[in-house]
């Protein structure tokens, strides 16, 4: 009997052998299993991760310079703009496939009242998007009121936004912008406070985000308890917490350690978190949900689905307008030609970042990661000096891994 229990006593096993590595083990299992579970969730941000590692290691350091991840910010913006909203339409169970071509339009737009017009830019900014929603209004109302599908309303809409350009640019490159729209596309915050060798402003956003971010996660990992919904184990919600705050912190010093924050990250910061909050707690999110998850249930319940597609649809044009606009500040010129490629960009990034041809799938910082996944590539390829033609390859090949990754985790999970 006393034999019995020594042997099974944790006393029984060598010190530093069997029973530290048992303890190991076990947090081991818990942190795959809590992966595996949670795998659509996070399968994305593994990959994003991993990608960072692997051009920083294949280009000698290069990917997270100061200088490139400033410019990596620069780049990618207006794709991930055009994402957020992209992302929204996919949920609805939609298509969108005009935004570069009103991306263009607005641009033109803007070129046509500050350059040939002498129109104050803020009054141009604010013409621009008014123009953006209302020809996103336009499409939303022909495929909620009339029922022509989206992909239809869509396509002419990219056809006619991209003659429009041509037709008010008259073929031509039209610029410069002036300096304030300018700083919108290539500007950065302002140095305030003592002299050192960091941003100072940068510092302080840097800090504040993550105070919010792990509040946030907290908050709502408490909030999934209180209705008794599976939450992921405590370890891997501590090790998603460290992910968090190591990402986090690596970019803000990197950003703040050159020019700072750019503007167009504080744009999209504020938009990131206000669509987040919008597809998790208002009651238009969850409309949006409803409708691409089961539109004949979301009917008897009560959603008004015309009405929720519409807005879905006005919200993706004024978010195409606001991007226009940062290309073109970018670019300090509007050019017939831009635009071209944005809508598979955006939808590329959506798919990539979670959402489902079916709808009813999908968040915003899914989008986002998606958007960053993609920019990654480019940007790595670029420094590893990839061909453009391989670059077309192998970000398609990336698209259909995630989207079959999708399928399969689907058939996983109802099996």
């Amino acid at each position: 009997m006393s034999t019995d229990v020594t042997d099974k006593s944790p006393a029984a096993a060598p010190p530093g052998k069997s029973g530290g590595s048992a303890t190991g083990g076990g947090l081991l299992r818990l942190v795959l299993d809590g992966l595996r579970r949670n795998m659509r969730q996070y399968g994305m941000l593994i990959a994003l991760g991993l990608l960072v590692v692997l051009f920083q290691v294949w280009t000698g350091g290069d990917l997270l310079l100061p200088r490139n991840v400033s410019n990596l910010v620069l780049q990618n913006s207006y794709i991930l703009i055009l994402a957020i909203g992209m992302m929204l339409v996919i949920i609805a169970g939609h298509i969108d496939l005009s935004v570069g071509s009103v991306t263009a339009f607005t641009g033109a737009f803007a070129a046509v009242l500050t350059v040939q017009h002498d129109v104050a830019w803020p009054v141009a900014l604010v013409l621009c998007l008014v123009v953006g929603a209302v020809a996103g209004a336009v499409q939303g109302f022909l495929i909620a009121y009339l029922g022509i599908p989206s992909f239809i309303v869509t396509l002419a809409g990219m056809l006619l936004f991209r003659g429009l350009t041509e037709i008010l640019l008259e073929g031509q490159t039209l610029g410069p912008f002036p300096d304030g729209l300018q700083k919108m596309g290539n500007g950065f915050l302002p140095e305030v406070g003592p002299h050192t060798n960091y941003h100072n402003i940068t510092l302080l956003l840097g800090f504040a985000l993550l105070a919010f971010v792990v509040l946030q996660e907290v908050r709502d990992r408490k909030r999934q308890q209180e209705f008794s919904l599976d939450v992921v184990p405590t370890n891997l919600f501590l090790l998603k917490l460290v992910a968090i705050a190591a990402a986090v912190l690596t970019v803000t010093m990197l950003l703040a350690s050159y020019k700072g924050a750019p503007i167009i990250l504080i744009i999209l910061g504020a938009l990131v978190v206000g669509y987040g909050y919008i597809m998790r707690n208002a009651v238009f999110g969850r409309h949006i949900y409803a409708i691409g998850g089961n539109l004949p249930a979301a009917k008897l319940s009560g959603v008004k689905d015309k009405k929720v597609t519409f807005l879905v649809f006005l919200n993706m044009g004024a978010l195409a307008a606001l991007a226009g606009l940062v290309v073109a500040a970018r670019l300090n010129a509007a050019s017939p030609k831009a635009g071209l490629s944005f809508e598979l960009e955006a939808i590329a990034s959506s798919f990539i970042g979670g959402a489902s041809m079916s709808g009813g799938v999908g968040t915003v910082l899914g989008a986002i990661i998606g958007g960053l996944v993609l920019g990654v590539l480019n940007n790595g390829m670029n420094l590893l000096s990839v061909g453009t033609d391989w670059q077309q390859v192998i970000k398609g090949l990336a698209l259909l891994i995630a989207v079959g990754f999708d399928v399969w985790n689907k058939r996983k999970s109802g099996s």
